[in-house]
């Protein structure tokens, strides 16, 4: 009799736990060009109707170049499930518990951005150990437009962390 599949059995990288990870080890996002209709999405998807958003006209008379994305919308794309660290993880991870960005500089239609991760600090506790990472988001000119941080709760486990 064939034994049942197990999605679990087909990991995208090796697995490591909490002592695995080092202080300034980096995760790179997938890059993105940003278009009018990820504004549209973001706008229906979050509520946020300023005409910073769509009105062209009133974003020139406010002194902008063009259409201004909405500020939560480039901090989701540093969402570290897009990319390796929560494979690398996997099931140790317990949960996202803190987020911290500053907005630098603008983002407009046809902008393509590179969202980076780099772990900045282990802090282990009894049971658990909490990740903490800079979340940068780069231009396609290299400028930075979003610094922040995330830190993430993981469970040490006997058979990664203690062996």
């Amino acid at each position: 009799m064939a034994q049942p599949f197990d999605p679990m059995s087909r990991p995208l990288v090796p697995q490591r736990g909490f002592h695995d990870l080092a202080v300034g080890e980096r995760f790179p996002l997938p890059a993105r060009t940003i278009t009018e209709a990820h504004f549209s999405l973001f706008q229906a998807l979050s509520g946020d109707n300023h005409p910073i958003h769509y009105d062209r006209d009133y974003c020139r008379a406010a002194g902008h170049r063009d259409l201004l994305a909405h500020g939560l919308h480039v901090l989701t794309l540093t969402a570290a499930g897009a990319g390796l660290f929560p494979h690398v993880i996997a099931e140790d991870l317990i949960g996202f518990v803190d987020v911290q960005a500053r907005f630098l500089k603008g983002v407009f239609p046809g902008d393509t951005l590179y969202p980076l991760l780099e772990i900045t600090a282990l802090e282990p506790q009894r049971t658990t150990g909490v990740v903490r990472m800079r979340a940068t988001i780069e231009n396609q000119q290299g400028d930075l437009v979003l610094e922040g941080s995330h830190a993430y709760l993981v469970r040490m486990t006997r058979n990664k962390d203690f062996a």
